[in-house]
């Protein structure tokens, strides 16, 4: 079982080596970098045909919208993606209005700081991304330094949202060929990561990080399932079974087979029928609405927070965000630079759930912009063959820091930062050597000046958000609890206790390693924390043992029965 011991919160490492090391790529990788040529491609060409490559940079900001919400289901997606248009639109219809009104460079900083604390603020709320606010900032402040007129700005904006609907039509296009593909990889990654803590909890070295894993994929999997509510009812089952079978494995890992688990993700992230399971709450000969799984249309049933109090807590992240971001384009300009913006920026890319998080962002920034300049040297001899050479770049960058960022930060940033730097010579080429030597200063200068404003605005409440969570935990506790003691309680309140505690336990861990990653305040309650974990985890296996869902031991992971899960 996990240690009790009380973690030091006070004093922290900085990691360097540790923040750049690479990480696996993730199972979509190739999803949003054939989905961003796609988006940029052919506004691009036709643009290139018609001789007016100098608007590029506006169809590219509609473009860009092909990054978002590849891991959600199509009808949630199709939501998503429409707003992620209006927000980028909503963003280039400020800058491009301010840019329009004043050439005033300390204006034009402070516009974009305080567009950029709104775009961090919304996009952490509503939990948009990757690539989050990064994309909406570097456009909508790139865009804040190209000279404009009142007249001008409709034609933009047009440009710009015909892109963004090309955009929307390739994000949603693989949706008549796979239209299961987001919740079945959802149902695989939960499978995958319940088998790899079964096997180490069954072989007597159960990890912490591997069962807070696990959780935090079936937790996952779960709100994926949820969101698809337009799927056909026999699909979502057979997926909704599989991820109980996940949840069943954390809950008593002595009793699972984590072969059969992978046997069962393999089968689903393919392209096949849905593995059968089984359903374990069915008693034999139940009929009609006993074998719909209980629980999950009351979740369905339960409308969101409020976005006014999703917002509450990120007030010191939008503080540091617009601090940071204006002090980083005030001494960019008072360092004679021409383009402001990268400051700027690289500020907003580095501020993340927490200071240590923050600190690794900047590190990550400074290496793959240092890296970038070099590649950008070397490609631009190829990129100025001409306007179709220069389009042939940037759609590769574009493919190339979609393919690599997955894999760590700074490695998608050698290619992020010769893209951004081609882009500036849409309009006309430009000396290289100063190109690059004004990106790698502005570059340094949002990223010291950056964290500076993030030591400097610290986040007080951290700790009492640790505190909300674990009476969160307590409380969802005791209900189950309660539930799984007395004789009377319904499948579908036992159902729901269990879904409940198992989401507490993942926001208490998000929120203590969080909270754990911020300096400047007091030691948090670390041993509450697993002690209420752990208690949680005895509570849920008891749940799990009480509605009667643990598989049968003797069965083997050759299963081959399938149901069929077409439309």
């Amino acid at each position: 079982m996990s240690s009790a011991t009380p973690t030091p919160t006070r004093v922290r490492r900085l990691p360097v080596v540790g923040a750049l090391r690479l990480g696996r790529p993730s199972d979509v990788w190739f999803k949003p970098a054939l989905s961003v040529v796609a988006a940029v491609a052919p506004p691009s060409l036709l643009l290139v045909a018609l001789g007016r490559l100098d608007l590029a940079a506006y169809t590219m900001a509609g473009s860009l919208c092909a990054l978002y919400a590849h891991h959600r289901p199509y009808a949630a997606r199709a939501k998503v993606l429409a707003w992620v248009v209006l927000g980028m639109l909503g963003g280039l219809a400020v800058a491009l209005v301010t840019a329009s009104l004043t050439r005033n460079a300390v204006v034009l900083v402070t516009v974009g700081a305080l567009l950029a604390a709104v775009q961090k603020a919304v996009c952490d709320a509503t939990r948009v991304g990757p690539p989050a606010h990064v994309i909406l900032t570097f456009v909508s402040s790139a865009t804040l330094f190209v000279p404009q007129t009142l007249g001008q700005v409709p034609g933009h904006l047009a440009l710009a949202a015909a892109a963004g609907a090309w955009a929307w039509l390739v994000g949603m296009a693989p949706a008549p060929l796979r239209p299961h593909g987001p919740e079945r990889r959802a149902t695989a990654q939960a499978l995958h990561t319940a088998a790899a803590y079964a096997e180490t909890a069954r072989g007597g070295e159960e990890s912490a990080g591997a069962r807070s894993a696990a959780y935090a994929a079936v937790h996952a999997a779960w709100q994926t399932l949820l969101a698809a509510r337009d799927r056909p009812a026999t699909t979502r089952r057979a997926l909704e079974r599989l991820v109980v079978r996940a949840e069943v494995a954390l809950a008593a890992p002595a009793d699972t087979d984590p072969a059969r688990l992978r046997a069962w993700a393999d089968a689903v992230r393919g392209s096949g029928r849905v593995p059968r399971t089984g359903d374990p709450r069915r008693d034999e000969g139940s009929l009609g609405e006993r074998d719909e799984l209980v629980g999950v249309a009351a979740a369905r049933a339960v409308a969101p927070r409020p976005l006014r109090s999703r917002l509450g807590p990120l007030a010191p992240l939008a503080v540091r965000t617009a601090l940071g971001c204006a002090l980083a384009g005030y001494v960019s300009l008072a360092l004679g630079a021409d383009r402001p913006y990268w400051a700027l920026v690289t500020a907003a890319s580095l501020y993340q759930a927490n200071l240590t998080l923050t600190w690794s962002r900047a590190v990550q920034r400074v290496v793959g912009n240092l890296v970038g300049v070099l590649l950008f040297a070397a490609v631009t001899p190829v990129a100025r063959l001409g306007p179709l050479a220069l389009v042939l770049c940037i759609l590769a960058c574009n493919f190339g820091a979609e393919a690599l960022i997955g894999r760590n930060y700074w490695l998608g940033s050698v290619c992020v930062t010769p893209l951004a730097l081609l882009v500036t010579e849409l309009p006309g080429y430009q000396p290289t050597g100063e190109l690059v030597t004004d990106r790698v200063v502005d570059t340094l200068v949002g990223a010291l000046v950056g964290f500076a404003a993030a030591l400097a605005v610290t986040d007080r409440r951290a700790g009492w958000r640790v505190e909300r969570a674990l009476t969160a935990v307590d409380r969802a506790r005791e209900r189950a609890a309660r539930l799984a003691a007395g004789p009377a309680s319904t499948p579908a309140a036992l159902e729901a206790a269990r879904r409940g505690l198992a989401a507490a336990v993942v926001d208490l861990r998000a929120t203590a390693d969080a909270a754990a990653g911020e300096w400047w305040q007091r030691a948090l309650p670390q041993e509450r924390v697993v002690l209420a974990e752990q208690a949680a985890h005895r509570t849920l296996a008891a749940t799990v043992r009480r509605q009667g869902l643990l598989p049968d031991p003797g069965t083997t992971s050759t299963q081959t029965h399938t149901e069929d899960t077409s439309p």
